[in-house]
């Protein structure tokens, strides 16, 4: 059989053009769409691909048409301007909720891909923006649909709309949209994709030899499950992961500051941000990045935009400012880079600065709120609510945590007296039972006190919103010999263990982030008091956790229902699968804390269990950090979700907030750095943080922030 000769209407930069020419196809490129059709023998066919996308549509007319009729020749065309007996709407976008998250997905909805792609099957064009029109049938539709790889609940019987379909007029393949950008906007999964081609290929030259369809992704994981990790691969994921927090242009430089103060304190109360809430383009590339002295924007949301890159949230969190800067300041000793050190530094300085994070009703000590932290640094964040009016406790903790790593390795005491107020404030608002209210509202704890906390006998099974909590308050315990801490951490943890497993809340309905966050607190209980039980509590939740570990290391989701319909899709904060057996692991909520609790375990017990699923799990993270060329701001840190069974970054996009591709400079890369750099030199958080202060500083502080005679007790 003769090679086929591909004409196709398009630049030379076009995917498509580049993919077939990689794999040695015959490509005859054309500038317009008539002259290919002139070029194009009586009965093959022409691709005439959307080169103004999504700005402009391709620019046709009824002689290019008709012309093409006379030769009989098929045509292949993206985001056309007209096709006869067709009439297109405007260009419509993607729906999407208020967070900003991607509400509707591509379905295969026709056999024409054959056992490759069955009807039901689920894509994912970025940012697709598509032509309304109203056909009979189509093979790729939009819609919003619920399921992991197939939509479970099929198609909606309204909110269907067509993304490739012949035209009725016949010899035409029409696409709404671009599918011929799938390399660089990132279309996935991978796997689908050769398929649609193949078979849009095979449509416009019936009987051809087509060659096996291969690109490398441009954002893709640094090594396969199967390849020989690198000697030093833990110090260069540590090098690379430090280095994405400059790469990533998303620390705050003085000279976009005032763009920041500008965007970030846009309101009233729904800004019109263009992806949803706060969140919009980061800043061009090539822009000056900040070095922590004016803090660090959130991260990435998990939209993509048609040239690959990703939506930013422009607001900065405390928790996300302290993890980092922890992360960071380790990095650099370990690594020997003052550069990354002064980074890590000046983010804690920042942090515990004049900011609103840290300062105004938090720095007044006659305020029920002194000493904590708010949530983030934008008013109005939702409806009129204000971001550092939102006091969560574990955002409080991580903080905590994160800042006390941050002075641990600088070798700094110049934060012990924030972290002592800081802790304090956390066991302010610990009830006698030994937990925290999740969240509070500034304005109510003001109204209230924190006495009504304090001596409350509130209880919350949930390590999710607890676990962290206990933890500072166990290494405060130990620190500072207080009793209080000491009783009210313990009762907490006892509690839930008490009540583990039916018991438990399981916050996005995800189990194993439960166990994950539940294993520091238990580890440092071993450390302050090492007894069987003890020791019994932590080993089993660590082999119920690692009992869900995949050979590769991931760690399974394991939930009890994915969204119960399709309007139900993408309207809650939830998993990345649909159902149990589906194989994404968690960065965001279970992969990052394991990582912390099981290093911290390791070392308080000196158990094979521990170190060795650790090390299971490290590796695995090494593999599946980000690596790309293209997109140099995303190389070297880590996405919310992988499909360890594909090998590529792939979910359930339901997420309203921070789904399958977010990335986050302290919940992800911010606890997952600190344990490679921890392990870099062979020691844990608990004995970094031996060495300081806050012992003398407690004395100080401790009766003018929680008098004995308040104290009440069982």
């Amino acid at each position: 059989m003769a090679s086929t000769h591909w004409r196709i209407v398009a630049r030379s930069d076009n995917d498509l053009v580049c993919v077939l020419r990689d794999a040695g196809a015959k490509v005859h490129r054309f500038t317009e769409a008539r002259s290919a059709i002139e070029a194009a023998p009586e009965g093959s066919g022409v691709l005439i691909l959307a080169d103004g996308y999504p700005h402009e549509t391709t620019r046709l007319d009824p002689d290019v048409f008709q012309r093409a009729r006379s030769k009989k020749v098929r045509l292949y065309v993206e985001y056309p301007s007209m096709v006869p007996e067709l009439t297109f709407g405007s260009p419509r976008a993607l729906a999407t909720g208020y967070w900003g998250n991607i509400l509707e997905r591509t379905v295969i909805a026709s056999d024409a891909f054959g056992e490759s792609l069955r009807q039901g099957r689920i894509l994912m064009i970025h940012d697709c923006h598509h032509l309304p029109v109203a056909v009979e049938s189509s093979h790729l539709v939009v819609a919003q649909v619920a399921g992991y790889d197939t939509a479970v609940y099929g198609l909606p019987s309204t909110g269907v709309h067509p993304v490739l379909f012949e035209a009725p007029v016949g010899g035409i393949l029409v696409a709404t949209t671009k599918l011929s950008q799938f390399v660089t906007a990132r279309y996935a999964p991978l796997d689908a994709w050769e398929p649609v081609w193949r078979m849009i290929l095979q449509w416009v030259e019936p009987g051809a030899e087509i060659p096996a369809l291969r690109w490398i992704p441009t954002v893709r994981p640094s090594f396969s499950r199967d390849d020989e990790l690198p000697r030093h691969v833990e110090r260069e994921a540590l090098r690379r992961g430090a280095e994405w927090y400059r790469r990533s242009g998303l620390l705050v430089h003085p000279e976009w500051q005032a763009r920041y103060d500008r965007e970030s304190n846009q309101g009233p109360a729904t800004p019109d941000w263009p992806d949803g809430h706060r969140a919009g383009p980061g800043m061009p590339r090539g822009s000056k990045v900040g070095d922590g002295r004016y803090g660090l924007l959130e991260g990435f949301r998990s939209k993509i935009y048609t040239d690959g890159s990703q939506s930013v949230l422009w607001w900065r969190r405390a928790d996300n400012a302290g993890a980092s800067a922890g992360a960071l300041a380790l990095a650099g000793s370990v690594l020997n880079r003052r550069d990354l050190t002064r980074i890590g530094s000046n983010l804690g300085d920042w942090l515990v600065g004049n900011t609103r994070l840290y300062g105004g009703d938090f720095a007044e000590p006659k305020h029920s709120a002194f000493g904590l932290a708010g949530w983030n640094d934008v008013p109005r964040y939702y409806g009129e609510s204000h971001g550092y009016h939102q006091l969560w406790g574990d955002d409080n903790a991580r903080a905590w945590l994160g800042l006390l790593r941050t002075a641990a390795a600088l070798g700094t005491d110049r934060y012990d007296e924030r972290l002592t107020q800081q802790l304090l404030a956390l066991a302010r608002l610990t009830s006698r039972k030994g937990f925290t209210v999740p969240s509070i509202h500034l304005p109510v704890l003001a109204s209230n006190g924190w006495e009504s906390h304090f001596n409350s006998g509130y209880e919350d099974l949930s390590p999710h919103f607890q676990a962290y909590v206990q933890a500072c308050l166990l290494w405060g315990a130990n620190a500072t010999g207080s009793p209080l801490l000491r009783e009210r951490a313990i009762r907490g943890v006892r509690r839930l263990m008490e009540m583990y497993p039916q018991g438990w809340s399981a916050t996005n309905d995800q189990f194993n982030q439960e166990r994950a966050r539940m294993l520091l607190p238990l580890a440092w209980l071993v450390r302050l008091e090492d007894t069987p039980e003890h020791r019994g509590w932590l080993r089993r939740v660590a082999l119920d956790l690692t009992g869900d570990m995949d050979p590769s290391g991931a760690i399974l989701t394991k939930i009890r229902q994915g969204p119960t319909s399709n309007t139900a899709y993408g309207t809650a904060e939830t998993t990345l699968i649909q159902a149990n057996g589906d194989p994404n692991t968690d960065l965001l909520y279970t992969a990052n804390f394991a990582l912390v609790g099981l290093h911290e375990a390791a070392a308080a017990t000196g158990e094979a269990l521990y170190s060795d699923a650790e090390d299971r799990l490290a590796r695995f993270l090494c593999r599946i950090q980000v690596r790309s060329d293209t997109q140099p701001q995303f190389d070297g840190g880590w996405f919310r979700g992988f499909d360890y069974r594909r090998w590529e970054y792939w979910g359930s996009d339901a997420d309203v907030g921070w789904s399958l591709y977010s990335m986050e400079t302290g919940w992800i890369s911010g606890e997952i750095l600190s344990v490679l750099a921890l392990r870099q030199i062979q020691t844990a958080v608990w004995d970094l943080t031996r060495r300081t202060t806050i012992p003398s500083q407690f004395r100080l502080w401790r009766e003018r922030m929680i008098p004995t005679g308040l104290t009440v007790e069982f």
